[in-house]
């Protein structure tokens, strides 16, 4: 499959969201993703075990020191995003696999916010944030099934941007914490806070557009 003939089925399976008109950063995601998925069909490495894998790393996030669950929330974030470039790239899309990949994202972010809960952020404050990217996730997802159409609109509160939440948050808690004991708590805090706010920004722009898309 050419990267072309990708992109179009990438975005037919977003919302028409094309990857070749986004951003350089997105687009250069998607095409990493898209190569990495063609290697990994080559070897016959089905979207189902990438899924699981990715999961896998997730649950792993809470037991290790924070700079470890950094770089293995950023390659469960990889990993997602191959599952779905291998489902495309050999013709392997279901919507089995649609279900069984955003189960496997939630429980993901879920594991994510319990690493900062283990590293000393109020358990309601995760709870908090666990309960806005749901929510966010949840009412996108009943606006399609009533009838509006893509993805509504892109927030600022979308998974790319707790996967970014995740890692910085991890990366910056845990050189606090090398470098004085006890700063990483604090720091660890700020990046919920961070969370349950760009969620709370993002379900209002998608509260908005759901509105729009649905108003009789």
């Amino acid at each position: 499959m050419t990267w072309e003939q990708y992109a179009a089925a990438w975005s037919a399976l977003h919302g028409g969201f094309d990857p070749r008109t986004a951003s350089p950063v997105v687009r250069g995601w998607v095409r990493l993703a898209y190569r990495g998925g063609s290697l990994l069909g080559r070897l016959r490495v089905g979207p189902a075990a990438v899924t699981a894998f990715g999961l896998l790393l997730c649950a792993g996030v809470p037991f290790v020191p924070l700079l470890a669950g950094a770089v293995l929330v950023l390659l469960a974030g990889f990993a997602d995003a191959l599952d779905g470039a291998v489902a495309v790239v050999t013709g392997r899309t279901t919507r089995l696999g649609f279900v069984y990949d955003s189960v496997a994202d939630r429980l993901g972010e879920l594991a994510w916010l319990a690493a900062f809960w283990v590293a000393g952020a109020p358990g309601w404050l995760a709870v908090a944030g666990l309960a806005v990217s749901w929510l966010h996730e949840y009412v996108r997802a009943r606006a399609a099934a009533a009838g509006m159409e893509g993805l509504g609109v892109v927030t600022v509160g979308e998974r790319p941007t707790r996967v970014s939440v995740a890692v910085t948050g991890l990366v910056v808690g845990g050189i606090a914490e090398l470098v004085h004991p006890g700063w990483d708590r604090t720091v660890v805090v700020g990046a919920v806070l961070v969370w349950v706010a760009l969620g709370l920004i993002g379900l209002g722009q998608l509260l908005v557009a759901v509105r729009r898309a649905l108003i009789d």
